[in-house]
């Protein structure tokens, strides 16, 4: 006998979970969330009573105007809080980073979420970007521990493609360093220098450095013999 495929849960189900889960880790999330809706609310019933002049219509009009903008506001809110939520979760954790560096750039980036280069004592890691921006290089890990590590790929990088603009930011604890949930938004925030067809190129070239991640001790596959017993 079949079994019934299991029920996925609807619509408002899945943003009752999102609310929850966001509430959790953002104690501040239910004031936000209420000021974007209450707030278009309002401001819908002001006009209406202002600018109707005593018409029913154009007074409802007005005022589910205001609840339709609220309500797309809120979610908007409770999107990029519950997102926010989420990063908050992994910040601070090795490899978090490469775990959301697709999701959170835009189009005309290309990125991997696997390091260039890792230092195998911290976990701290290096990871690179190409777009219309140039390069840019991101380190994850305090600054007084990456410095070293993030100016030895701006190095290598800079003499494969010394024309290229190289911007390296710091995802950390330290205060100057960019929060994972802005990145994305910092990344932004760099001037485009280049064309599409010279991102593809610079990324190709770039490719050719490989990586700088140490090889776990072990057996060699390369020199493994292959067993003679029968």
């Amino acid at each position: 006998m079949a079994t019934k495929p299991t029920k996925q849960p609807g619509r408002l189900a899945q943003m009752w979970q999102v609310f929850q889960m966001t509430r959790r880790y953002d104690n501040t999330m239910i004031w936000w969330l209420l000021l974007s809706i209450l707030g278009p609310v309002a401001v819908g019933i002001t006009l209406a009573l202002t600018l109707t002049d005593g018409n029913v219509f154009t007074t409802v009009m007005w005022i589910i105007a205001g609840v339709l903008g609220g309500l797309l506001l809120g979610l908007i809110v409770l999107g990029r809080r519950a997102e926010r939520a989420a990063y908050s979760q992994i910040e601070g954790q090795p490899g978090a980073v490469g775990a959301v560096i697709k999701s959170v750039l835009k189009r005309g980036w290309i990125a991997n979420e696997m390091p260039i280069a890792v230092n195998p004592k911290t976990q701290d890691a290096i990871y690179r970007c190409v777009g219309r921006g140039g390069i840019v290089l991101i380190a994850e890990g305090p600054v007084s521990r990456t410095q070293r590590l993030a100016d030895d790929e701006k190095r290598k990088t800079a003499k494969i493609v010394p024309n290229v603009p190289i911007t390296v930011l710091n995802v950390g604890p330290d205060e100057e360093s960019v929060k994972l949930y802005r990145l994305g938004w910092r990344m932004t925030r760099i001037k485009h220098v280049l064309t599409k067809n010279e991102v593809v190129v610079i990324n190709n070239r770039l490719s050719s450095l490989g990586t700088n991640i140490p090889i776990p001790k072990g057996m060699d596959p390369l020199r493994a013999r292959p067993s003679r017993a029968r």
